[in-house]
């Protein structure tokens, strides 16, 4: 897949191009949905599949304080529409003046100027340009003056409702990761760096790698079933999100006990999975009771995890510890 970061360059218009926009955080499977059909259309008239998206999120330059923590960083992000054999992958990068260019000049200069536009395919709610104005029954206008088709995908459903990314957000929020396994077709998860900690749970006879990350959203504090990806070898793993209450911690971290792992992880990257929620997070009466509890978090994590598979990319979810 191509990567474009700037309008500039381009130089010629692409051939026959299929296109989609949108933000597409979390590239969950509504997403994934219009990619396939972008891609099998583009591939049908011998034509180039293109995904524009914006660089960094609009409401992070219009409205920052009720911008969304996102799903993905932007190289996962790249990484997933990569997967689903776009190719190529237009960021815009979003600035206030983007934010106020009228629609018909966003069709006329971008759409149809750099990329060349045959076919259009949208969600059902996508909207951009000035005020939101460019709505699909705008594109549908444009697309019959102009000369290229618009296609209107319509919602994705699972579990009744839509699916969409502020749906992946809440269930990561509320501690549901099995349930956002559903929503995006793989298992939530997080790049990180290890770091130094206060060498606390090897002191306890369970040696954790503490995490640092570039996420913005994190699931809700407590301890879960994980994976862990090193080295392209997949570890089970505990992983606990919070600020140590027992201890009386008051800054957050990402502590990751790989079971039956030995080894220096220190300044190494890894790539955490989170499976299943176990508990919430505690406040232990001593050292020995949360000994305890660590053993049972073990013991528990080994069952839900020895016949699980770690889904990086799938359509659906079948044969796997979901």
């Amino acid at each position: 897949m191509e990567i474009i970061r700037s309008l500039d360059e381009i130089g010629e218009p692409f051939n026959k191009t299929v296109a989609t926009l949108g933000n597409f955080d979390g590239v969950h499977l509504g997403h994934r949905a219009i990619f396939r059909s972008v891609v099998e259309r583009a591939r049908r008239e011998g034509g180039v599949s293109v995904v524009c998206t914006f660089e960094p999120h609009p409401l992070k330059v219009l409205a920052p304080d009720h911008s969304p923590r996102l799903i993905n960083t932007r190289e996962e992000k790249e990484r997933l529409i990569a997967a689903s054999q776009v190719d190529v992958l237009l960021q815009l990068p979003f600035e206030r003046n983007l934010a106020a260019l009228p629609p018909v000049d966003f069709v006329d200069d971008i759409l149809l100027g750099k990329l060349g536009v045959q076919h259009l395919i949208v969600g059902y709610d996508y909207a951009f340009g000035k005020e939101r104005a460019g709505d699909v029954g705008f594109l549908r206008a444009q697309g019959k003056k102009k000369g290229f088709g618009v296609d209107i995908f319509g919602p994705v459903q699972y579990d009744g409702k839509v699916l969409s990314s502020t749906r992946v957000r809440q269930s990561i929020l509320r501690g549901d990761v099995e349930y956002a396994s559903h929503l995006l077709g793989r298992h939530f998860n997080l790049e990180g760096r290890v770091v130094h900690g206060d060498q606390r749970g090897k002191s306890l006879g369970f040696a954790t790698a503490n995490i640092e990350t570039e996420k913005e959203l994190l699931p809700l504090g407590g301890v879960y079933a994980g994976k862990v990806k090193y080295n392209e070898a997949e570890h089970n793993a505990v992983i606990n999100i919070g600020y140590k209450p027992t201890f009386g911690e008051n800054s957050l971290s990402i502590e990751v006990h790989i079971l039956d792992f030995t080894g220096d992880l220190y300044h190494k990257n890894m790539r955490v999975y989170f499976v299943e929620r176990l508990r919430d997070e505690q406040k232990f009466s001593g050292i020995d009771e949360l000994i305890q509890a660590i053993k049972k978090d073990i013991h528990t994590a080994r069952e839900i995890l020895d016949a699980c598979r770690i889904v990086e990319y799938s359509e659906y979810l079948v044969g796997n510890c979901a």
